[in-house]
């Protein structure tokens, strides 16, 4: 009788990847760090960022891309930010303070989130920063900066999305209405630039439908004489991790039996792990939408009105761009597979925040030939006293029995799964960022020169 195979989701094949995990590089960094550790891959977040900025060329729009710092918080894409004039997105005074000092020009950041506080709106007037206003009292002390500073503040207004009336962020119709009154009136200390939203989710269509509203808004801004040549439509761009087919079984294939302690999962739970259209691809569909399904293109309408289009990906520039290593530090039997210990905590895999998994497989480096060795599955958890510190509740099929000091490697961890949920639990040292780059046939690695914080 055939066996049925565990569910599996291999991600995308990735030669320049593994040229680096079979070379024997981790092996040596993990010898050296004697912890688990990431490795960063600069050259891929450029390769991303250009893609975008393609895109862009394509259609004709005048448009800025601005890396979404919130994703990781390397100083690596910050530095390829400042050297390839990418912009960045900011939310706090910590990230204004990183991406000023890695050379980033405050004219090339945006600085998002609610409520900000006093000491980063100073900061971003000071030097020029775009900053995207979610409520009328943030205008009102902020037009108050402005005239106390003698420097005008760039703005936008966020746009609560109608699609999503209970959203905390942003300024409904009545709201931008009467911030538009008093940008007006107060022209000589904000310079009103636009508008701006956030939407959830991954959908295309929903974004070019509130970006073609924004156009609008735009030409009712000019006429009471405010700038308003610029719209940002936020992030929201999706990476595809996998191939289709790979996601369609894995969806149709796992259940409860497949997990540690028979944990249970839908597919809502799940990241979409498989996006047909995804990164660059997904902005020319927003840009090739019409907006509410009428009229001309999106691309058509910023080109006709002079409106520049800003976006703020994170996880889509950091796609491929890094993985994150753990070495297995016991095995042991239960119930028909094995629970493997690493060298870390589920604290980085940022999935545990939403009760979810990281579903990419996980790729074992064995440190030794193990022929005749059989598969053998197994489920992977942390180094803490904690039940739910598990990195993977899957019972994981691995092609050789894993044993002590043998490698494990998550795969395109780069966005929001290496640092974001990370913290020194039992004084355990946070994983360090290892730079890969290559010249002159050598592949070379550096620490990331920003600590871990």
């Amino acid at each position: 009788m055939a066996v049925t195979p565990p569910p599996s989701l291999p991600a995308h094949p990735d030669p320049r990847l593994d040229s680096i995990l079979y070379g024997g590089l981790p092996h040596d960094l993990a010898y050296a760090f004697g912890g688990p550790f990431h490795l960063l891959l600069p050259e891929r977040f450029d390769a991303n960022a250009a893609a975008f900025r393609t895109a862009l060329e394509e259609s004709g729009v005048e448009g800025r891309v601005h890396y979404a710092k919130k994703a990781n918080k390397a100083a690596a894409w910050i530095e390829r930010c400042a050297v390839t004039g990418t912009g960045v997105d900011v939310a706090s005074t910590g990230e204004l303070r990183e991406s000023l000092g890695h050379g980033v020009r405050g004219e090339d950041v945006v600085v998002t989130g609610p409520a900000k506080a006093d000491d980063l709106l100073r900061i971003a007037v000071l030097q020029g920063c775009l900053i995207a206003v979610d409520a009328l009292d943030e205008l009102d002390r902020l037009v108050a900066l402005a005239h106390a500073l003698g420097r005008p503040a760039r703005l936008l207004l966020r746009r609560l999305p109608p699609a999503q009336p209970h959203s905390r962020f942003g300024l409904d119709e009545t709201e931008i209405a009467t911030a538009l009154q008093l940008c007006a009136a107060a022209a000589g200390a904000v310079r009103m630039e636009g508008f701006s939203f956030h939407l959830s989710g991954y959908a295309t269509q929903p974004r070019a439908d509130l970006a073609g509203e924004l156009v609008e808004l735009c030409l009712k801004a000019r006429a009471m004489g405010l700038r308003a040549d610029r719209i940002s439509i936020g992030g929201g761009f999706a990476v595809d991790y996998a191939a289709a087919g790979d996601w369609e079984r894995f969806l149709a294939e796992q259940g409860p039996a497949d997990y540690h302690a028979g944990k249970s999962f839908t597919a809502a739970d799940f990241y979409p792990y498989h996006s047909p259209v995804a990164g660059a691809d997904a902005l020319r569909a927003v840009l090739t939408a019409r907006p509410s399904g009428t009229g001309a293109p999106l691309a058509d309408r910023l080109r006709e009105a002079g409106v520049m289009l800003l976006m703020e990906p994170g996880r889509a520039l950091l796609d491929r761009a890094g993985c994150t290593v753990f070495r297995v530090q016991g095995v042991k039997e239960r119930d028909g597979y094995a629970i493997l210990t690493v060298d870390g905590t589920s604290l980085s895999l940022s999935e545990q925040w939403f009760d979810s998994e990281y579903l990419p497989d996980p790729v074992l480096l064995p440190t030794d030939a193990r022929p005749g060795d059989s598969p053998v599955r197994a489920c992977v958890g942390g180094a803490t006293c904690l039940e739910s510190d598990m990195l993977t509740w899957r019972k994981v099929a691995f092609p050789v029995r894993p044993r002590p000091g043998d490698l494990l490697v998550y795969p395109n961890t780069a966005g929001y799964q290496m640092d974001s949920n990370e913290s020194p639990f039992h004084d355990l040292a946070l994983p360090p960022k290892v730079v890969v780059d290559e010249a002159d046939g050598r592949i070379r690695w550096r620490l990331d020169r920003r600590p871990p914080s």
